[in-house]
This record gives C-alpha cells, sequence and structure tokens, in this order.
C-alpha cells in the first residue's frame, strides 16, 4: 500500500497551497489595509479576499470537463503553473490592481487542485483506507496554514513587514508541487479506461497495487463506465461450480444460475434461497420504508444504514470460496497465481473470429474480452429464475470462513464485495438465439452454518451445513452490464462476451446522463453540503481571524512577550491552525470505522456550541482578560471540531458519488457550490461585521449549522468502505426505488 500512499500524499500537496493562500492573505491583510487605507472602505478590503475565491469558482466551472477531457494530472499541473506565476505577480503588484490580478490568477491555481485532488485520491486508492487517505488534503491544508502563519508572524516581528514577499513565498512550494506532480503522479487508471487507453490503465494499476494480475481491477474499472441497467438487489446461496457434486442434487436445475469471474476456469453456482420463512426478517427493499433511522429519513438513505448494518465489517469477510478474486489495490500482500495475459492481438473466442475496426489512439487490447473465455459457452440448464424479494437471514457464528493470520484470501473488489457475470441464451423476437449478460455484485453475507440446524432446503436440494467447508450466503446487485450493452454489441460486435472498452468511451458524456435519478440526487447532496459547509462559515473565520482576535483583544494575553496586537493575533492565529492537526488525525482514524455521515452528525452539535459560546462571550460585558481568552478558547473548539467533520467529509462524499462517466463534471459543479459559497461569506463578512456584529454574524453561522445537521441526517448515505462503482449502483437502485412509491 505504500505506492497508494505515496500518490496520495504528493496530490494532497495541492491543498497545502490552499492553506498556505489562506494563512498569508489574512495575515497580509493587516498591512495591506493600512497601505492602501481600506479601513473604511470594507467592500474593497473583502474584494482582496475573495478575489481568488472568483478565480476558483470561474474556473471551476470547466475543470470536471477539462478534466475529464484532458486528464487528471495534466490539470493539476496546470494548478502548480497558476500558483506559480500569481505568487511572482503578488512579490511585484505595484498597485492595487495587479495585486487583484494576482488573487485572481491565484484562485485559478487553488480551484484546479480542490476540486480535482479529492477526485484523483478516490479513484487511486482502495475502498478501506478511501476516507483515511482523502482526509489527508484536508489535514496538509492545515498544515500549510501553520507553516505559513508561522512564517508571517516571523516577518512581523521586522521592522517593516512586507506583504508582498508574505504572498509571494507562495512561489516556492508550488514550484515542488510542480516537481512532485511530474515525477510521482500517474494518470487515474479510471481515467485511462474511459478514453479507451486500456495497456496504460494496466501499468498503473500494476505499479499502485503492486502486483502483475490486474485482470479484476481491469474489468470492474470497465464495468465502472456506466451504471448497470434495470438494477435489482436480491439473495443467494453461492458455492464453486465444481464443489458439493456429489451432496446437491445438480439434475434439479430450477434456479440456479452459472456466474463468471474475470480469471479463466472459475465460476460458480448462484441459487436463489427460499423456503425458508421461518428464519426470514424483513428484506432491504422491505426495511427501506421503515428503517429505525426515523420516518422522515430518505428512503436511499435508509437503504445503506441497512446494507451497512447487515455488513458491520465491511471489508473484513474474506472467504476461501473466492481465492482467484483479487481485490482493488489490495491491501494484503496476497500471492497472486499467475494467470494468462490478456490476449492482446487475437480476436477469436472460442473458435470464432469477429473482426473490429481501428480506433486510432485506442490500445491494441481493447479487444480483449474481460469475461473469461469459458463465459461465452452458454450454460445448458443453467436458467436464470430471480428469488422473491423479502427474504433475509440472521447471522451468526459459523466455520466456513476461514481468515488467519498467515493468509487471508484476497476480497474481491474492495470492501467485501465481488464481481461476476452471468451468460445465458435467450429467444430473440426473430427466433434466433441472443446472449444475454448479467452483471452481479455480491458480498457474503454469512456462512450457512450460521443458520439454525445442520440441515437446510437450497430451491429444494437439502444440503448438510454443519462442516467446515459448504456455501454462503450473498446480497447481489443484479444488472445489465456496462461493457455488455446491447446497442454496443451490435454497433461493434467483438465476440459473444463483451464490447470494445472504446465503444463505451466513444459515446462520451451527455447532459441528460445528469438526470438519471441515482445521479441527480447524488448532485442535490453534493452541492448543498458544500454550500451548507461554507455558510456555517468556517472560512470566514479562518479568513478574518486575525482580525476578530484583534478586535477581541488576544494581544492583552501576551503582553509580557512585549509584542504588538497584530503580531499578537498571528501567533493566537498559527497556535490554532496547529491543533487542526490533532483534530484532523482524529477524523483520519475514524472516517473508515464510524463512517462519514456519523461524524459529521456527531461534530456538528459539539462546533455549535463552540459558536454560542462565543456569541455569549461577545454580548456580555466580560473582562477584557476573561473576554480575550473566552474567545480564543471558543474558536479553537469551533475549528477543532469543524474540521473533525464537516471540514474533509463533503469533498470526500462529492468524489465518491458519481459514476466514472460524469464523476469529473459532477465533482466540478460541487466544486463550484464550494467556491459560490465561499465567495459569498468571504465577501459579506467584513460588512456583517461591521453592520450586524460579531454575536448577529456568528448566530446566523450557528443557525445554518443547525439547518446543516438536519439536512445530513436526513439526505446524506454513508459511502465508507464500498467500492466507488457499488455506491453508484445502489444510488441508483435506491433513488429509483423512492421515486417509484
Amino acid at each position: 500500500m505504500s505506492r497508494a500512499v505515496i500518490v496520495a500524499v504528493v496530490a494532497a500537496i495541492g491543498n497545502l497551497l490552499h492553506g498556505w493562500d489562506s494563512a498569508t492573505i489574512a495575515g497580509a491583510a493587516l498591512y495591506i489595509r493600512r497601505e492602501f487605507q481600506l479601513e473604511n472602505t470594507p467592500t474593497i478590503d473583502g474584494l482582496i479576499i475573495t478575489m481568488s475565491l472568483v478565480g476558483a469558482a470561474l474556473i471551476t466551472t470547466c475543470s470536471g470537463a477539462l478534466a475529464d477531457w484532458w486528464g487528471r494530472i495534466p490539470m493539476l499541473i496546470l494548478s502548480a503553473v497558476f500558483n506559480i506565476l500569481s505568487g511572482l505577480l503578488m512579490l511585484w503588484s505595484p498597485n492595487i490592481y495587479v495585486l487583484l490580478l494576482a488573487r485572481l490568477v491565484e484562485g485559478f491555481g487553488v480551484g484546479l487542485a480542490l476540486t480535482l485532488v479529492p477526485l484523483y485520491i478516490s479513484e487511486m486508492t482502495p475502498p478501506d483506507m478511501r476516507g483515511l487517505l482523502n482526509t489527508l488534503p484536508q489535514f496538509v491544508g492545515s498544515g500549510g496554514m501553520f507553516i505559513s502563519y508561522c512564517m508571517i508572524f516571523g516577518m512581523s516581528m521586522l521592522e517593516s513587514p512586507s506583504w508582498r514577499l508574505m504572498l509571494g513565498v507562495l512561489s516556492v512550494p508550488s514550484a515542488i508541487y510542480l516537481i512532485l506532480i511530474i515525477c510521482f503522479l500517474p494518470e487515474s487508471p479510471r481515467w485511462l479506461v474511459r478514453k479507451g487507453r486500456m495497456n496504460e490503465a494496466k501499468e498503473v494499476l500494476q505499479i499502485v497495487s503492486g502486483k502483475e494480475n490486474v485482470h479484476g481491477e481491469m474489468a470492474l474499472l470497465v464495468e465502472g463506465l456506466g451504471v448497470g441497467t434495470d438494477i435489482s438487489l436480491h439473495k443467494y446461496i453461492i458455492y464453486h461450480a465444481d464443489d458439493c457434486a456429489d451432496e446437491l442434487d445438480l439434475s434439479n436445475e430450477g434456479g440456479k444460475i452459472k456466474l463468471y469471474g474475470h480469471e479463466p476456469e472459475v465460476s460458480w453456482v448462484a441459487r436463489p434461497i427460499t423456503g425458508q420463512s421461518s428464519l426470514a426478517v424483513r428484506s432491504l427493499y422491505g426495511s427501506v420504508g421503515n428503517s429505525n433511522c426515523g420516518p422522515s429519513v430518505d428512503p436511499l438513505v435508509a437503504l445503506f444504514r441497512n446494507i451497512h448494518n447487515r455488513f458491520p465489517e465491511t471489508g473484513s469477510m474474506q472467504s476461501t470460496l473466492f481465492p482467484h478474486l483479487g481485490s482493488m489495490f489490495s491491501v494484503g500482500g496476497n500471492e497472486q497465481r499467475n494467470v494468462e495475459e490478456w490476449d492482446e492481438e487475437s480476436l477469436a473466442i472460442e473458435g470464432d473470429e469477429h473482426p473490429s475496426d481501428d480506433h486510432g489512439d485506442s490500445d491494441d487490447n481493447l479487444q480483449s474480452p474481460l469475461i473469461s473465455r469459458e463465459a461465452t459457452r452458454t450454460e445448458k440448464g443453467f436458467d436464470e429464475t430471480m428469488p422473491s424479494q423479502g427474504t433475509n437471514y440472521s447471522t451468526g457464528q459459523g466455520s466456513f470462513m476461514r481468515e488467519t493470520r498467515e493468509h487471508v484470501a484476497p476480497g474481491g473488489i474492495g470492501g467485501g464485495w465481488h464481481l461476476a457475470w452471468k451468460c445465458s441464451e435467450r429467444d430473440a423476437s426473430d427466433g434466433k438465439k441472443q446472449m444475454e449478460f448479467q452483471r452481479f455484485y455480491f458480498h457474503l453475507e454469512g456462512p450457512l452454518g450460521t443458520f439454525q440446524g445442520s440441515t437446510m432446503s437450497i430451491s429444494g436440494v437439502s444440503w448438510d451445513a454443519s462442516g467446515d467447508v459448504g456455501p454462503a450466503k450473498a446480497v447481489a446487485l443484479v444488472s445489465g452490464p456496462a461493457i455488455c450493452s446491447e446497442g454496443l454489441i451490435y454497433h461493434s460486435p467483438v465476440g459473444p462476451s463483451v464490447a470494445q472498452p472504446s465503444e463505451v468511451a466513444v459515446k462520451g458524456l451527455s447532459w441528460w446522463d445528469l438526470t438519471e435519478p441515482g445521479v441527480k440526487h447524488a448532485l442535490v447532496v453534493g452541492v448543498s453540503i458544500q454550500l451548507l459547509q461554507q455558510f456555517s462559515g468556517i472560512n470566514g473565520v479562518l479568513y478574518y481571524m486575525p482580525q476578530i482576535l484583534e478586535r477581541a483583544g488576544a494581544g492583552t494575553l501576551l503582553l509580557d512577550l512585549h509584542i504588538t496586537s497584530s503580531s499578537a493575533s498571528l501567533l493566537v492565529s498559527a497556535i490554532a491552525t496547529l491543533l487542526m492537526l490533532p483534530s484532523i488525525a482524529i477524523a483520519m482514524r475514524l472516517v473508515d470505522i464510524s463512517g462519514r455521515r456519523s461524524l459529521l452528525l456527531a461534530t456538528i452539535p459539539a462546533f455549535v456550541i463552540s459558536l454560542g459560546i462565543l456569541i455569549l462571550s461577545s454580548i456580555l460585558n466580560l473582562g477584557s482578560t476573561v473576554r480575550a481568552a473566552t474567545y480564543v478558547i471558543s474558536i479553537l473548539l469551533y475549528i477543532f471540531f469543524f474540521v473533525m467533520g464537516f471540514g474533509p467529509i463533503p469533498n470526500i462524499l462529492c468524489s465518491e458519488m458519481f459514476p466514472t462517466r460524469v464523476r469529473g463534471v459532477c465533482v466540478a459543479l460541487c466544486g463550484l457550490a464550494f467556491w459560490v459559497g465561499n465567495l459569498l461569506v468571504s465577501y459579506v463578512m467584513p460588512v456583517m461585521l461591521k453592520s450586524a456584529g460579531l454575536a448577529g454574524t456568528l448566530g446566523l453561522f450557528a443557525i445554518i449549522s443547525v439547518i446543516s445537521w438536519v439536512f445530513i441526517f436526513i439526505k446524506v448515505p454513508e459511502t465508507k468502505g464500498m467500492p466507488l462503482e457499488v455506491i453508484a449502483e445502489f444510488l441508483s437502485l435506491g433513488a429509483k426505488k423512492a421515486k417509484d412509491k
């Protein structure tokens, strides 16, 4: 996992530049205001702060489309170049107009980084560590703020502090970031697959995962190009196709489904769970409307909650039943068995040749099937019979799962989820046989040994579940595969198994894709949570913290140091940003354990209380020392709890909820909401401080924070530990089910 961590750390340095900018402009503004005499012109004063936000909002409007067209890495390189240029302009700045231009250019760089860094990290890291590694940008950004405040504090002790030098130093870390991007960051394999550059995607996966066999990862990424059609949720008993032939009466073919993995000669049998009403509990569908989340909670949120309740140890349940499914950037150092490499030259499958068009820049191996060649043989007698909804079983302890310290079987595509396909024949309208594929994302729910008693019936077949090895229960998302749509097969068929990934990419992005129920729901959640985050006031407090502390008399706490009030406020600001780091470290530890939603719901009330204390201390007639101390402690607590939850999690959620085809555009739209909210708060805050006072301004922030908590409780689903592709499938399924109610 060291490679994935290195990639995430290097990418996160882009947020260091944002933190650096936030701190330097907050400190330098004290001296800019004096030089240009802006004390009585709060509009211009606010414009200096917000000009970078204007640039960030402008560039974000097109950053998603550019990132989808040009790639993630070129856009990160461009962000570093913008920051270098802006630093040089601010170092020169002969007048207020050049300064405003430099701040605009800096906004271009910061906007690109903050939009694309979470997206890039989400696409490069495994599900079990995605939250932790996607919290790194917040950690690094806070570290950048601390370093910057320390630098500005040191400069403020000089006889003539230079705000130009304070701002111009930004060019140095920006140049370092540019070098690191070029040297260490590969392009996102999901973007490469979307563009049909399969060889490059395979090489990146091998580098990041540290293994040669990445067939499963490649299949998952191609399936992630689109959300499946006709998604439904079912429950099965799954076992190896060649296991237990003696025990099971295979002549009873009703309900049996043959599933194929991404490896050659690996297949399973899935059978619907039936006839177990005495052990049934309410199904996932049935519990959506009656979840213990509460009657007002969005049904989609309830669906995700029930999934996580069903699999509390997400990603930890791994079975010897699936020894050949390699996990996406597998955390474990499991031995990978040697398998046949992809056939990069031949299109022949089972002796049939299928011609293919030349697609220019597409790699030769685009014509290779992602499903095992064995999957192209239609299994006679394995007809599809879907189980009824509303069946579920209690889980307990069993001996079927085998996990030891020495060897843990790979976990499929991550988070305990697995990917397989069903291939069958059906009669077409013209009387001819037609190939039909279905995709299965399934999660093991527990061994059969957890059922009460040692004997049970599977589709009418008696099975002894008391042994150490046997079939396993599973919950499966069943849908039409993205790589095998009917239109693509007839457009340019490549054998009876799958369509070319390049053909999926050629379709491109349609704005109608944003109206798909799951995408639309995710957009509403992502845009809303970004706006609410900003309207809760964090960036306004950070930008104007030195001024707030200076007004509160923070300098009285440091009289013995014989420093000016401006320097004292900068020192307190540096201490405040330093205390962010342990808070974010706690968030990094909890975000993949307690989850995104739980962390938000726990931390928002804490920083609302801190805002309340700030409001009271500004209203009550306290002594100067007590008032200053209360301000400092309250601001520290507010920042501590904010950056533990509401700081990093909105960006994490926005980078997780969208399918690959629309992820760049949708993340950019969410980023635009972030910058618009940031811009509004930062621009109007000096005006609000002057008109409504500190108590009125903070009171408004507290009210919006309470509204944020209610919105999160009702609308925001839990996405921890799930592969990006599975999250998109569940969002689509849940949104459609809610729409049909």
